[in-house]
């Protein structure tokens, strides 16, 4: 598999490392002489001096024999511009991020696919490790509009669904109508959950939430169940 990776900063540097890891081939196009100097002194990747959003430059990068091409600059007019210029010569596989949320109608129209306004993730990530220390990862589902996510919690051993299979925890009301339990890891085993599975105290479990990482879907897997975890005290 071969990729263009459009800036070298810290998203982009991120996104090589992770692709010379993959032993994916690499092109790098980066116009600031002393971030594209640091990259070319090293075999992992070929490097470009250039403005990515010349067609010239590009075509250099081999843009059209590229699996896929993933603009990370600071700006999205810039990468705008070079997924168009790469989607005309030819690349099918597009991937930008977006830092303004009114520009991603337009990228969605190329087709491409968008991690919007990285700098509002990292900062999400660290507030929920706050709050919800017990959430490890999470990802939201669907358009904008929408509360749905799916992420991985850590069971807590004094959580008041350890020791219940997923069956009993819904009749008891532990669960949210509204959520599915995707997944169980135990001790490096994925475990595709039943309805006789049980959960363990230190299980990483997945969950789909319609209504996101709500109280209501996290407090069972937490120490100290409150009353509205239980669907109220009637």
């Amino acid at each position: 598999m071969t990729a263009v990776i459009i800036g070298a900063g810290r998203i982009g540097s991120s996104v090589l490392e992770l692709a010379i890891d993959a032993d994916i081939e690499v092109t790098v196009i980066e116009r600031d002489h002393e971030r594209a100097h640091d990259l070319d002194t090293s075999d992992d990747c070929r490097v470009i001096r250039n403005d990515a959003t010349e067609r010239d430059t590009l075509r250099e990068a081999g843009v059209s024999d590229a699996d896929a091409v993933i603009a990370t600059t600071e700006e999205d007019a810039a990468n705008l511009m070079v997924l168009m210029l790469a989607r005309d010569l030819g690349c099918e596989t597009l991937v930008s991020v977006v830092h303004d949320e009114a520009n991603i109608s337009m990228f969605r129209e190329l087709g491409a696919t968008i991690i919007e306004n990285p700098q509002r993730l990292i900062a999400e990530y660290l507030f929920r490790g706050t709050y919800n220390p017990g959430v490890q990862d999470f990802m939201h589902v669907g358009d904008v509009s929408s509360d749905a996510e799916v992420f991985e919690i850590s069971v807590s051993k004094g959580a008041s669904i350890v020791g219940e299979t997923l069956e009993q925890a819904d009749l008891a009301g532990y669960l949210s109508p509204n959520m599915i339990v995707v997944a169980v890891e135990r001790d490096g085993e994925i475990i595709i959950p039943r309805g006789h599975t049980e959960i363990e105290g230190d299980d990483l479990v997945t969950i789909f939430s319609k209504d996101g990482i709500t109280e209501e879907v996290v407090t069972p897997f937490s120490p100290g169940r409150t009353e509205s975890a239980q669907g109220g005290s009637g």
